[in-house]
């Protein structure tokens, strides 16, 4: 189906039922769609679905929905435009149902891929009327009944009742079409009775007298009607051809170069014919006496314009037919067999590598010569003769196309607008195929910028999250605040690189091998740091700075950083780093966190306890972890191994007990 259908549905829930509902239904079915595109194709499944979690989330019936869902197209399509195209049909309701099928005729040219259903008024009376629906979708008869009942409404001021008389192959919440259970055709058959006011138009209909004028004028010989039409034919009550145009026999002549040019005429229609529109529809004189309101459109049946239907027509026997028998498409016929036979042998190994490519698929597919003509328009009921006739024009929308099917300008009725359809159709496709190479340009290139924006965007998101804690900065995004925080407990690493460079040496070669080293040592540490376990706070000069239990609250904080630290220690002793060496100090307890800056924004922590982390690191020696008296405690408890180092004297703190870290509980 469409998006515009989708689209209808969504916008009518959400003002019915809320937004609340709509997530809510798409939550149930696994919608991943936001919103839907007007001429994008999405599966047929998706309308029951929703109605059946539409019915799920509100208590109503899933009739009742499907339903609703019939009337909100309904009111929907009128914001492009439709709504005039509906009342444009007829002055009455019944005009409109006699025209239905021909709507979803136009409509294919704006919606090449539309699968519509075929819909035919077969009975009326003061009371209201019966149609009769065919598709090959389930599960859709009553959001049928809800467009027909909205129509009456919105259009025609008239209140209808609308029921299900009979139905076949039908199931209620069904998905794409019908369950196949034996082998006949696979088509969903709703008989509609509407119940409304139909007085007016009946007695409209009945009582329509002739102008005595008209009752005067002489009888019309039937081959005009033929010469008019020249694509005509018509029926007798065994649907079997009786009379027929010149255009209409020629064409199958030439499409059906190995039958007998004679055969057309007393041949069953539907031996001639296929039957593309109403779809389904049982060919017979009771049907199409009903349905001559209808469009139908009849596609020739055609050997095809292949090898073998020129053999057939190369070994005809002629000796029974007069050669003046023979008209001009029948020698054209031979003619064009004639010339096909003669360059088949030397065209072979040419034409096996000039197959068409299929446009759809992309691969490539054998020749299959001439199209099928198609035939398009109406059934009337001749009284005089008892007969009936099929007033048509082939449907041809450009000259690609009409030379396509093997006909020229001058074949078409004089007549009409058919000649200036096809050249118009051709002069505009020009035009068309520029539009559409630009917007499939401009469409590339949005596709790009969107692909170039996300980038952007995570690049920006990685930035960001590398300067402040990914949960602080989705806080800050939503709240446009900056967000501060006090954390009963943490435990804060301090770790300082020594002896990298020495500050007296006045050498800019010097320096940049500090800054590689550093480099190197801080890219090492950064790998240690395990999210959400630790985070890293910052680097200062030589110092690394990392917390555990911030921003993510964490109550074995001190075993993290611990364990942070006794890994890194393993680490760089593992590696020849010359001179170079690191020392660690920890320590825990209360601190407050906070974004600070506007310009290069950073996530920092404040208090005592990280004043104290920075003089264990600073009081500590080489190669060695120095912890606090209450972090050692800590760890003691769950079978870390530590030594006292006694008491240490601390700038601002005095005399202090601290503590080695030796290894962890495992070790």
């Amino acid at each position: 189906m469409y998006g515009m259908l989708y689209e209808s549905v969504q916008h009518y829930v959400q003002e019915e039922y809320g937004v609340e509902i709509w997530k809510k239904v798409c939550h149930i079915i696994d919608c991943k769609h936001n919103s839907f595109k007007t001429h994008q194709i999405y599966p047929d499944k998706l309308m029951p679905d929703i109605a059946a979690a539409l019915s799920a989330c509100t208590g109503e019936s899933f009739d009742f929905c499907m339903n609703f869902f019939g009337k909100c197209f309904v009111r929907f399509f009128s914001n492009f435009g439709y709504d005039k195209m509906i009342r444009s049909t007829g002055r009455y309701f019944c005009d409109f149902l006699q025209s239905i099928d021909n709507i979803h005729l136009i409509m294919r040219f704006t919606y090449p891929k539309m699968k519509s259903p075929s819909m035919q008024l077969t009975n009326m009376d003061d009371n209201g009327a019966v149609i009769l629906y065919r598709s090959s979708r389930t599960g859709m008869s009553k959001y049928l009944i809800g467009q027909m009942t909205e129509v009456a409404r919105e259009f025609y001021g008239l209140e209808i009742k609308a029921y299900v008389v009979e139905s076949q192959n039908d199931i209620t919440g069904g998905t794409a079409g019908p369950i196949k259970l034996t082998e006949g055709p696979l088509t969903v058959i709703v008989k509609y009775r509407l119940d409304f006011d139909n007085r007016e138009y009946m007695a409209k209909r009945v009582n329509t007298e002739a102008h005595p004028s008209q009752l005067k004028m002489p009888t019309v010989n039937l081959n005009v009607f033929l010469d008019l039409f020249p694509f005509t034919f018509v029926l007798n009550h065994d649907m079997k051809i009786t009379h027929a145009g010149e255009k209409i026999v020629e064409t199958w002549i030439m499409h059906n170069p190995g039958a007998n040019p004679k055969g057309f005429i007393g041949s069953h229609v539907m031996d001639r014919f296929h039957c593309r529109r109403p779809k389904d529809t049982a060919i017979d004189w009771e049907t199409l006496i009903q349905m001559r309101a209808v469009l139908f459109e009849f596609e020739l049946i055609r050997t095809g314009h292949n090898r073998a239907a020129y053999d057939a027509v190369l070994n005809m026997d002629f000796e029974n037919y007069d050669e003046m028998d023979l008209n001009e498409a029948q020698t054209m016929a031979l003619a064009k067999a004639k010339e096909f036979n003669e360059g088949q042998s030397a065209d072979t190994d040419l034409a096996a590598g000039e197959d068409e490519i299929d446009p759809a698929t992309g691969e490539r597919r054998s020749s299959q010569g001439l199209r099928s003509i198609l035939l398009k328009g109406q059934m009337f009921y001749i009284k005089d003769v008892d007969s009936l006739i099929f007033l048509c024009s082939p449907l041809i929308e450009n000259l690609d196309e009409l030379h396509g099917i093997g006909l020229y300008l001058n074949d078409l009725n004089p007549h009409g607008l058919s000649r200036e359809l096809v050249m118009a159709g051709w002069q505009h496709c020009s035009k068309l195929e520029i539009m559409f190479e630009k917007e499939e340009q401009r469409s590339d290139e949005l596709e790009k910028s969107l692909e170039l924006a996300d980038s952007w965007k995570r690049q920006g998101d990685e930035l960001l999250y590398s300067m402040i804690p990914r949960p602080i900065a989705e806080r800050m995004r939503h709240s446009q605040e900056q967000v501060c925080q006090s954390f009963e407990e943490v435990s804060v690493i301090f770790l300082e690189v020594l002896n990298v460079y020495d500050g007296g040496l006045n050498s800019i070669q010097g320096a940049m091998e500090a800054v590689n080293t550093l480099n190197k040592v801080f890219s090492a540490l950064d790998e240690e740091i395990i999210s959400p376990f630790v985070y890293k706070v910052e680097t200062v000069g030589m110092v690394y700075m990392a917390v555990s239990g911030a921003p993510d609250v964490n109550p074995l904080h001190a075993e993290h950083a611990c364990d942070m630290a006794l890994r890194v220690m393993n680490k760089f002793k593992k590696r020849e780093m010359g001179e170079v060496a690191i020392r660690v100090g920890i320590n825990s307890g209360p601190v407050v966190a906070g974004v600070v800056g506007q310009k290069v924004p950073r996530y920092c922590l404040f208090g005592d306890t990280v004043n104290t982390a920075s003089r264990m690191e600073s009081s500590s020696d080489p190669w060695k972890i120095q912890l606090s008296k209450y972090t050692a405690d800590k760890v003691c408890q769950v079978g870390y191994k530590v030594e006292s180092r006694g008491t240490v004297k601390v700038k601002g703190k005095g005399e202090m007990e601290t503590y080695w870290l030796l290894e962890g509980p495992e070790g």
